[in-house]
């Protein structure tokens, strides 16, 4: 499990460059909300990270790609739910930068869809 962390934490790391890029983005340069540019880029690296996940994270998993998809998006959705509730409540609530706020709340939103993965997911079937 050790071993799943650190590679999920590699390219976690990577994926969640580019969220916040997104992010970043559209809301400095194309005026979108801070939620909804926060969901954007999270389905984007939600689905990039499972590519990198399925191949190199969990690999040797026995489940097939599609129903892996499935379940993925399960716990994406997970995820999408903490980071949406919590980005809200930081943006909302404090003075605390909105890219700021959005790294906080992905340590407790990737640990969240790592942990459901982990288990329910790329196990061996």
């Amino acid at each position: 499990m050790v071993g799943m962390l650190a590679r999920n934490t590699a390219i976690g790391t990577s994926v969640f460059a580019l969220d916040l890029l997104i992010l970043w983005a559209l809301v400095e340069y194309f005026g979108v909300s801070k939620l909804a540019a926060a969901t954007i880029g999270f389905f984007i690296a939600s689905s990039l990270h499972y590519a990198a996940g399925r191949s190199w994270i969990f690999k040797g998993t026995r489940r097939h790609v599609v129903s892996g998809y499935l379940y993925f998006l399960i716990s994406a959705g997970v995820g999408l739910a903490i980071t949406i509730l919590m980005f809200a409540a930081f943006i909302r609530w404090t003075t605390i930068d909105y890219l700021v706020a959005r790294v906080i709340v992905s340590l407790f939103a990737g640990l969240a869809t790592f942990l459901l993965n982990a288990v329910f997911n790329f196990r061996s079937v």
